[in-house]
């Protein structure tokens, strides 16, 4: 049997960063993107906020016009990224929770709380060609709300599972795993992300239903030791090394 490869989605929001905290073009996002494609990812995620505070709205325009690989755009579920979205096209759109004064996302969207909110921002993408995916925390009522309201992906919030330790990130793990079976029985291709390392992501990486991981502080953080190309490949390693080992554990 064929072993189905693992996408990894890079996302360099966190390269922004650095260049916002100086103002200037460097370091710059797009080069980021490049040295991602070249070292192993298949696609680039980057998230635009209401402030601003990494990724700009050209940097968006860049990264679609600039770069070979899928983009896939993080955004709130506001009217002015929809606009965004809609006149820039990426090739996908992942709907986050947003908070202003949060440091990184805090957990996953509420779509069942939020589900008639939600509707346009899956409708009039997924008119346009863009492909919709809904980030949110693992469980059924989740992903059966994100199968009725047409979202085409939900990817799942990995970050309890990596701030937990011992019998408590078994346990974590055990809700990711159930979660990817329900979302790929209800016909949602499913990807996961959040706080994923070296340390972590074997595990998941390992999960059969999830097509695709998206990680990235940790791998900036990273670059600024080893440099971002070895980074991003000995990640790539890690997950083709865990869904092999997976497969030929299920094949035995």
């Amino acid at each position: 049997m064929t072993i189905r490869k693992l996408r990894l989605g890079v996302n360099i929001d966190h390269v922004a960063t650095i260049r916002n905290a100086r103002g200037g073009p460097h370091p710059d996002p797009v080069r980021a993107a490049k040295v991602a494609a070249d070292a192993g990812a298949d696609g680039i995620t980057a998230h635009l906020r209401e402030d601003r505070r990494h990724i700009s709205d050209d940097d968006i325009r860049r990264l679609k016009d600039e770069v070979e690989l899928p983009l896939n755009l993080e955004m709130a579920a506001t009217a002015e990224m929809l606009e965004i979205a809609l006149a820039t096209t990426p090739n996908a759109i992942c709907l986050v929770p947003e908070k202003r004064a949060e440091l990184t996302t805090e957990g996953g969207l509420d779509a069942a709380a939020h589900h008639a909110q939600l509707a346009p921002f899956i409708d009039e993408p997924r008119a346009a060609g863009i492909r919709v995916s809904l980030f949110i925390d693992p469980t059924q009522v989740q992903i059966a709300v994100a199968q009725a309201l047409g979202a085409d992906t939900v990817e799942l919030h990995t970050g309890s599972y990596c701030e937990a330790v011992g019998s408590a990130r078994a346990a974590e793990l055990t809700r990711l795993q159930t979660a990817a079976r329900e979302a790929h029985a209800h016909g949602l291709e499913c990807h996961a992300g959040h706080g994923l390392s070296f340390e972590t992501v074997g595990p998941v990486a390992a999960i059969g239903e999830l097509t695709e991981l998206n990680i990235g502080h940790f791998l900036i953080g990273e670059a600024i030791f080893g440099g971002l190309e070895s980074s991003i490949r000995r990640m790539r390693a890690l997950i083709d090394n865990a869904r092999a080992e997976a497969h030929g554990r299920r094949s035995a």
